[in-house]
């Protein structure tokens, strides 16, 4: 295999929850139709205390959040509001407009919990960045799976392994959740022309060299390495095909400046579609 290429995540806090964040990086803006992708630490919350994003807008992009531990509370400018426990796919699709709200939900904030997950962005095709929003919600079980030889794959969204999500990608997508058993091995097959490794948890190693813990491994294109289990190991594998340059300001997604400009007018004038029974939101940065 040609020599990998690492991403080192960025440390970020986000609302008191501790994040690493890999994508974008100056080397890599994206990896297929991704172009963000949060990795929510593992993080105590003690009775009282928890996640409480208000309301904020996107424009031009898809957001999933998919959760290892704890729930959150989705709310959106479309009337959506969804518990979202572990295993699930929440899925919004911006569009032109759209605001949500993410937080704990109330009836779990009086007891001790952990939140431990991961949210990505993809970005929408240039055709399709400002069509209408929608919000879908898929529970655990309607995910697709395979497990074999000490190695569980669960497709978050998008296809690959013989398996297609029911999440309604807007592009050629791959978002995976692998498990490995300790010496279990796994060949990545060269599905899309876009792939990246990222090890949450456990030791592993590709094609023979080993992957740190915590950082994005670039897949080179066209290559098919076997992904090898030192012990039990917790990956996600991500990709597709390359989505093009896009501009990315605050939570704004666009292939032109003007979209983003437009966008942060709105948003500071209060011409923006509102998430019902909130009255809180969040400023644009200076």
């Amino acid at each position: 295999m040609s020599e990998l290429q690492l991403i080192r995540p960025r440390a970020e806090d986000i609302s008191g929850q501790p994040i690493l964040r890999p994508l974008p990086s100056a080397s890599f803006r994206s990896i297929g139709p991704f172009v963000f992708f949060d990795h929510m630490l593992e993080h105590d919350y003690p009775a009282g205390k928890g996640i409480n994003i208000a309301q904020h807008p996107h424009i031009g992009l898809s957001t999933l959040t998919y959760l290892f531990e704890g729930q959150l509370q989705h709310k959106d400018s479309l009337g959506s509001d969804q518990l979202v426990g572990p295993g699930d796919v929440s899925w919004m699709t911006a569009g032109r407009a759209v605001a949500h709200v993410e937080r704990t939900p109330p009836g779990q904030l009086g007891q001790n919990k952990r939140a431990h997950g991961l949210q990505v962005w993809l970005a929408l095709p240039e055709a399709e960045e400002q069509c209408e929003p929608a919000y879908s919600h898929h529970p655990a079980a309607s995910l697709p799976r395979s497990e074999a030889m000490g190695v569980q794959i669960t497709l978050i969204a998008g296809s690959g392994f013989c398996l297609e999500s029911p999440v309604p990608v807007r592009s050629s997508t791959l978002y995976a959740n692998l498990r490995l058993a300790a010496g279990a091995n796994l060949l990545i097959p060269a599905e899309h022309s876009e792939r990246a490794l990222y090890l949450i948890d456990g030791e592993a190693e590709l094609d023979g060299e080993l992957l740190p813990r915590h950082t994005m491994a670039v897949i080179p294109a066209g290559e098919t390495p076997v992904l090898s289990a030192c012990g039990e190991c917790h990956l996600a594998l991500i990709g597709g095909e390359a989505i093009g340059p896009r501009r990315i300001n605050w939570n704004f997604v666009a292939t032109t400046p003007e979209l983003i400009d437009q966008a942060r007018q709105r948003w500071a004038a209060g011409d923006w579609p509102q998430v019902p029974g909130e009255t809180t939101r969040l400023e644009l940065p200076r």
